[in-house]
C-alpha cells in the first residue's frame, strides 16, 4: 500500500480512540498518532496501530496546541487530520483550530456554536425550534437548593448541563447519570454534585419507560459545507450498568427509521453543523414517539458499530478533507451487529426475542467487537482483550439485572 498522505492524530485514551485508529488501519493501513493523559492503558496498548503519547497535560490548551504544532512538524508534509475521542479534545480543537498550523485539517464547528450545543439547556431548545421530540425536562440550579418543583414526579433522571464541567471536578465517584427513585433520591443526588464542586446547571428529566432495548444512537458525519453525508442509526441491545459506566452502549443492531433521520439532518443542515455528531434518543412507548437525550459533538465511543456496518467513518473524513469528494448521502438501512462484549454474554443479558435477528446476523458474518481485530494480534494484546472479555463477564453479572423473557 502506497504511502498515506495525510496522518490521523487522535486525542484521548478509551475505546473511541481504538475504533478510530482500527477505522483508519482498515481504510488505509495508516498508523494513528494518539495522545491520551495517562500511560498506555487498555485498549491502546500493546496495539501496533497506535503510536500512543502520553501527556499529563493532555486537556491544557497549551500543551494540546503544542501537540498539535509538534506532530504537524515532525510529518510534514503530510496533512495531519485532529480528531478528538472525548468531550474536552473536541473543545479544545473546536476552540483552538485557527491556531493549527498550515499542515493541519479538522472538522469542527466553532468554538461557540460547539458551547450552545453541548449545554443541554441550549439543545433542548434547538429540539424545540426544529420539532425535535425530547424528555419533559427541568433545569435546576444550585441556587434553588431544596425549595422547587419539577412538572413531573418519580422517578428522576438528573444528570449535568456541562459534561465537561462535570468531569473537571475530578471527583470519578460521581455518576455519568443519576436515576432517583425517589424525592429523598434526588436531593441527594444534587447535593452530592454540588458538593464535589460542580458549578453548573443539572438537567432533572422525566423517566422514560422501558429497559435498555428502548434506546438509540445515530451517527452522523457532515462535510466541510455543512451538508450530511452519513447517518447511521443504532438499536442499543443492551448497555452498561455500572456507576461509572452507566449509559455505555455494550451491543447494538443497526436498524433504519427515515423520519427520524430527516429531523436530525434537517436541524444539522440549518445550523450549518460540521463534523461529527451522535446523538442519544430513547423510544417512548407512550407516545410512540423518539426523544433526543443530547448531541455530541463527535463521533460516539461506540462509534465502530458505523464501521462495522460497512460504511467506515474514516472514509468520510478523508475523502471530505483530503480528497476534496462531495460525497452522496447514506442513510444506513443494512443491519449488523456491534458488540463490545462477548456474545455469550450478550445472550445472557438481552431478552429473547432478540436473540434470532442476532444469530442470523452472527451467521451472515456481519457480527463485530471493536476490539477484536486481527491485523492487531499480539500476544500481548490477545491476553489483554481476553481480560477485558472476563472483567466484562464479572461485572454485567454484579450490576446489570437478567432480562424476565
Amino acid at each position: 500500500m502506497e504511502t498515506c498522505s495525510f496522518q490521523p492524530l487522535l486525542f484521548g485514551g478509551d475505546i473511541n480512540v481504538y475504533s478510530v485508529a482500527r477505522a483508519f488501519h482498515e481504510a488505509y493501513g495508516v498508523k494513528s498518532i494518539a495522545f491520551g493523559k495517562f500511560a498506555a492503558t487498555f485498549p491502546c496498548a500493546f496495539s501496533s496501530i497506535i503510536d500512543y503519547r502520553p501527556c499529563l497535560e493532555n486537556e491544557d490548551a497549551d500543551a494540546f496546541l503544542k501537540n498539535v504544532t509538534d506532530v504537524a512538524r515532525e510529518v510534514h508534509p503530510k496533512t495531519v487530520l485532529v480528531i478528538g475521542c472525548g468531550d474536552s479534545y473536541v473543545k479544545l480543537a473546536a476552540h483552538l483550530k485557527d491556531k493549527f498550523p498550515e499542515n493541519v485539517k479538522c472538522n469542527y464547528i466553532s468554538g461557540e456554536m460547539l458551547d450552545q450545543l453541548t449545554d443541554k439547556e441550549q439543545f433542548y431548545a434547538l429540539c424545540d425550534r426544529y420539532g425535535i421530540d425530547h424528555p419533559t425536562t427541568f433545569v435546576y440550579s444550585k441556587e434553588m437548593g431544596h425549595d422547587f418543583q419539577p412538572p413531573f414526579g418519580a422517578p428522576y433522571i438528573a444528570k449535568p448541563a456541562d459534561g465537561v464541567a462535570y468531569w473537571a471536578t475530578g471527583h470519578r465517584e460521581l455518576k455519568k447519570v443519576y436515576l432517583c427513585d425517589t424525592w429523598e433520591d434526588l436531593l441527594a443526588a444534587l447535593d452530592e454534585v454540588y458538593a464535589a464542586g460542580y458549578p453548573g446547571k443539572m438537567i432533572l428529566q422525566e423517566f422514560i419507560p422501558g429497559d435498555d432495548t428502548y434506546m438509540r444512537v445515530l451517527t452522523n458525519y457532515s462535510d466541510q459545507h455543512g451538508k450530511v453525508k452519513l447517518m447511521c442509526l443504532g438499536h442499543v441491545l443492551l448497555e452498561e450498568h455500572s456507576p461509572h459506566g452507566i449509559g455505555n452502549h455494550a451491543v447494538i443492531i443497526t436498524e433504519h427509521q427515515q423520519e427520524l433521520c430527516d429531523k436530525i439532518r434537517g436541524m444539522l443542515e440549518d445550523l450549518g453543523y460540521v463534523g461529527f455528531s451522535n446523538f442519544d434518543i430513547k423510544y417512548d412507548q407512550r407516545d410512540g414517539k423518539y426523544k433526543a437525550f443530547e448531541i455530541n459533538c463527535r463521533q460516539g465511543r461506540s462509534n465502530y458499530y458505523v464501521t462495522g456496518s460497512g460504511h467506515n467513518i474514516a472514509t468520510y473524513l478523508v475523502g471530505d478533507l483530503i480528497e476534496g469528494k462531495d460525497l452522496p448521502l447514506t442513510v444506513v438501512k443494512n443491519q449488523s451487529l456491534w458488540r463490545m462484549i462477548p456474545r455469550c454474554l450478550a445472550y445472557e443479558f438481552i431478552p429473547k426475542n432478540y436473540h434470532p435477528q442476532m444469530k442470523a446476523l452472527i451467521r451472515a458474518g456481519a457480527d463485530h467487537h471493536s476490539m477484536e481485530y486481527r491485523p492487531d494480534y499480539t500476544l500481548g494484546r490477545v491476553l489483554r482483550v481476553w481480560k477485558n472479555h472476563i472483567g466484562n463477564i464479572h461485572r454485567f453479572r454484579q450490576y446489570c439485572k437478567k432480562p424476565q423473557n
